[in-house]
């Protein structure tokens, strides 16, 4: 499986593509919201989202600030689509525990964009991952079926089951036990369109995207991905990277590459969370 990114509605033009690392506390029939426990895990009781864009559409969030000092987003997509259980029942791997380590021991903060096929595939890694203050878990549908046509061959959900597969994603993490989920969404592949933002928008989430592709997914060259990351960050980025085994094999070694690279620059990391708040500041 494979995400890639398209341009959205004239405006917005990326590229990656594909899979690995999820949740929230409450049934999500709006905006998953954390409860007041939330601070136990360090996660805000109320975290930043962007307002509705024109006609209450779903925000869409490329990259924070550019002049609120040297602040970068590292983010992976912990993809697993509703079709791939077979594979996984025969050894293919879409989780990467050596990425999360590696970040752990690292201290690199990280925002994990999680399927909840992912999270029914791996509750532990998901449950893991989801309790650590240092992550936080996001959206990336249930299924990570595309919710637009012509999606890199992606199979498509239909507009009717839209808001039931990003609601069913949320059901997944907290079954998993992942206790809080932030209320934001990837899109599978990165294709979205006006009515699927509209679509979304009883959801209350923020739609979050990037501007620096890494170039990880089914890459081998750890070289290649860390140069395409040093050569594409700039203040507020937010970089798209994956940590499945079996499809972003080079993404660990990439990592341990970036990060003392960014950090001689001056750059410091920081979630996704952070950067939404930081825009918002500067609306």
């Amino acid at each position: 499986m494979t995400i890639r990114v398209r341009r959205v509605a004239a405006a917005c033009a990326l590229g990656a593509a594909l899979t690995a690392c999820g949740a929230p506390s409450t049934p999500h029939t709006s905006r998953p919201a954390p409860t007041a426990s939330t601070a136990a895990t360090a996660v805000p009781s109320r975290p930043p989202t962007l307002a509705p864009g024109p006609a209450g559409l779903t925000p869409v969030f490329k990259n924070g600030p550019r002049v609120d000092g040297r602040t970068v987003a590292l983010t992976f997509d912990a993809d697993m689509t509703a079709d791939q259980g077979p594979r996984a029942a025969a050894g293919e791997h879409f989780d990467n525990p050596q990425l999360i380590a590696t970040l752990r021991a690292l201290k690199v903060p990280a925002t994990v964009f999680m399927t909840g096929r992912w999270a029914d595939e791996y509750p532990a890694e998901a449950r893991d991952i989801g309790r650590d203050p240092q992550f936080e878990i996001a959206n990336h549908s249930y299924s990570h079926y595309a919710f637009t046509g012509d999606c890199y061959g992606l199979p498509t959900v239909s507009r009717d089951r839209m808001k039931a597969d990003v609601e069913r994603a949320y059901t997944a993490f907290k079954k998993a036990g992942v206790p809080n989920a932030m209320p934001y969404f990837r899109f599978p592949g990165g294709c979205y369109d006006k009515q699927a933002l509209k679509t979304l928008s009883a959801v209350g989430v923020t739609a979050v995207q990037w501007d620096v592709v890494s170039g990880d997914a089914f890459a081998t060259d750890s070289d290649a991905v860390a140069r395409q990351v040093l050569e594409g960050v700039r203040p507020g980025s937010v970089v798209v990277m994956h940590c499945t085994r079996s499809a972003a094999p080079a993404t660990e070694r990439a990592v341990h590459m970036i990060v003392p690279e960014l950090r001689k620059k001056g750059y410091r990391f920081v979630k996704v969370s952070e950067l939404i708040g930081a825009t918002d500041r500067h609306r």
